[in-house]
């Protein structure tokens, strides 16, 4: 099975999509600084914010991703490879606050790679959050709690909802709850309301700090025909050009390439330069390569390009082609009124296919008893630390060199982790650039169950020791390897073992007697801290497994054992780890639908 790659370079993925993970997620470098001048947080407004006036500027700049009704369903958004927020459902759009949304439309969320809204003034960019706190309400419903809240409480004064400052930073959970217990300022009132009775009151709460008037119809004006300059100079992004003053609204691009191959660099070494802009009518749209150019690098390493269109916010990337791999720098913003953008400098490694150089920092495996196999899950967390770029081949089988699959397993294949560092695809592998970071593989295949089975895993590189996860009544039988006893990660009961060192060239061997309880067993929480960072991080992993193994097999099982959530935000982390998911492909439609109805009645029953 290849290598089913969702990682490309990181901004090819910028460019295709308004969001992505699964080591698809673009995490800005640790010195990005949004496009300036970035808009400064006031987290109340000034005044009432328009809910008409929203409405414009949403279906102008938001509704091509979030859909007409928030749903994350827009054009644009359905196409991406992670979920659009969907603040149309009201156990989305409960939790937050104004002041919450307000922030992301001012910094935006270039993760998600959506933009900072810079050319909203403060005013406009409430007026959209307030129309977007309306998306998962009604008229009626509004209508209902205006009704309830006048019958209720009628010595109440709207004045502690109408203070902005104060409702900037409720969620409609709190206004619920005030609702309900009241504070020093509001009397509790709404003691005998049902929930649907209650939300509706929050609604209409929250539209008591909205202007919900109709927007003004402005007065005709004459149309002012402005004629072209005849003296208009088209773009020229040719390298050619003598090197002369820029014209406003052009410029020069340069950068810098870091030789660490420890060879000259090549006379004819070409570096191209790609400019990206968002839709000029959608703003909101993912970005859309609209020109490219090439130069020669120097023999210092430096290449420029000159007389540049530059307009605000276009973003710029350069690449560099080396023996069958493309390397990528980091991207750079336009800045208003710049007229020279420094591309950050692109490292340029040596390549080797010496896989042992790579260095493991740590392996788990975990296996899923169903019907007649066993899924085997090995999860492999491992760093480049060289100066050169590892080439990892794989054979016709689907193999590579640093992993290998249990004896006798069948149905094997690899996926990255979700927060690996990003990977290289090459014409017949991938490639892992240097990096201290981790890079993260899952490793699954399956194994025949029949009674007792005899597990035997070469490893290729060594390991200082492997974490082994079995479901409650699978006993694992080996002197040198340690029963740490039972844990529950997600509701999810396994029981521990940690086996002694492995060299490279020897295998981890085993025996797994026994078979899944039909019960749950208590959970050992002594043993715990013996897990470590390693299990925090299965966390997500493990509660992901038991989706992607039902997706994969397409089958429909019944309830899982053990789930509990302590609160109301734990149900809503699981809801947006599972859209991730889902966004991400990890999940069928049918998983997802199925999985996402039971999480939302479980959050009904808390709220």
């Amino acid at each position: 099975m290849k290598f089913r790659f969702l990682l490309v370079a990181t901004f090819t993925l910028l460019l295709a999509a308004c969001n992505v993970t699964l080591a698809e997620d673009i995490t800005p470098p640790p010195d990005y600084v949004p496009p300036t001048p970035a808009p400064t947080l006031a987290l109340y407004p000034e005044k009432a914010p328009s809910v008409a006036n929203g409405e414009a500027i949403y279906f102008e700049k938001c509704a091509a991703c979030h859909g007409e009704t928030g749903l994350g369903d827009g054009e644009q958004g359905i196409q991406l490879n992670v979920t659009v927020r969907a603040f149309g459902l009201a156990e989305i759009a409960r939790p937050a606050s104004p002041a919450q949304y307000y922030t992301v439309v001012t910094r935006g969320n270039i993760e998600r790679f959506m933009p900072p809204f810079a050319s909203l003034t403060d005013q406009e960019r409430w007026d959209v959050t307030a129309f977007v706190l309306t998306l998962h309400t009604t008229p009626e419903q509004i209508e209902k709690g205006r009704q309830l809240f006048e019958q209720n409480c009628m010595n109440c004064s709207p004045e502690y909802f109408e203070n902005q400052q104060k409702m900037s930073m409720l969620t409609a959970v709190e206004l619920a709850r005030l609702v309900k217990q009241g504070n020093d300022e509001v009397p509790a009132f709404g003691g005998d309301l049902s929930d649907d009775d209650m939300w509706a009151v929050a609604a209409y709460l929250r539209t008591l700090s909205f202007d919900t008037s109709p927007l003004a119809t402005p007065e005709p004006v004459a149309a002012v025909v402005t004629p072209a300059s005849a003296e208009a100079t088209p773009v020229d992004a040719n390298p050619a050009v003598p090197a002369i003053e820029p014209q406003p609204g052009f410029g020069n691009v340069t950068g810098f390439i870091e030789n660490k191959t420890e060879m000259t660099l090549p006379s004819d070494l070409i570096v191209t330069l790609s400019g990206f802009d968002h839709d000029l009518n959608d703003p909101s749209a993912g970005p859309v390569e609209v020109f490219t150019a090439d130069t020669t690098v120097k023999e210092d390493g430096s290449y420029a390009f000159e007389n540049i269109e530059m307009p605000v916010n276009r973003i710029f990337v350069t690449r560099v082609a080396l023996e069958g791999i493309t390397l990528q720098s980091e991207f750079a913003i336009v800045e208003e009124g710049a007229q020279s953008v420094e591309i950050p400098s692109l490292e340029l490694y040596g390549i080797t296919d010496d896989v042992t150089k790579l260095v493991m920092d740590g392996v788990q495996v975990i296996f899923e008893y169903g019907g007649d196999s066993i899924a085997v899950y090995s999860l492999y967390s491992f760093r480049n630390p060289t100066e050169q770029i590892v080439i990892v081949p794989q054979d016709a089988s689907g193999e590579i060199p640093f992993v290998r699959f249990p004896a006798g397993s069948f149905n094997f294949g690899f996926e990255p982790t979700k927060d690996s560092e990003s990977f290289m695809p090459t014409e017949n592998g991938f490639a892992i650039p240097p990096s201290e970071k981790p890079y993260g593989l899952i490793a699954f295949s399956s194994l025949g169950l029949s009674g007792t089975v005899n597990f035997s895993q070469e490893f290729a590189l060594p390991v200082s020791s492997v974490n082994i996860f079995t479901p409650i009544g699978v006993e694992i039988e080996n002197p040198g390897i340690i029963d740490l006893g039972v844990q529950t990660i997600q509701g999810f009961e396994y029981r521990i073992y940690e086996s002694g060192a492995i060299v490279a060239g020897e295998s981890l061997q085993f025996t797994l007697s026994g078979k899944p309880n039909d019960e749950t067993a208590d959970t050992n929480t002594s043993t715990g801290f013996l897990i470590g960072a390693a299990a925090l991080g299965l966390a997500l992993v493990i509660a992901g497994l038991w989706m992607y193994r039902q997706d994969k097999r397409n089958e429909d099982t019944g309830e899982e054992k053990g789930e509990t959530f302590e609160s109301a935000e734990e149900v809503m982390d699981a809801i947006i780890t599972l859209d991730d998911l889902h966004g991400r492909k990890k999940i069928g439609e049918k998983a997802y639908q199925k999985r996402r109805t039971e999480l939302k009645e479980y959050l009904k029953e808390m709220m």
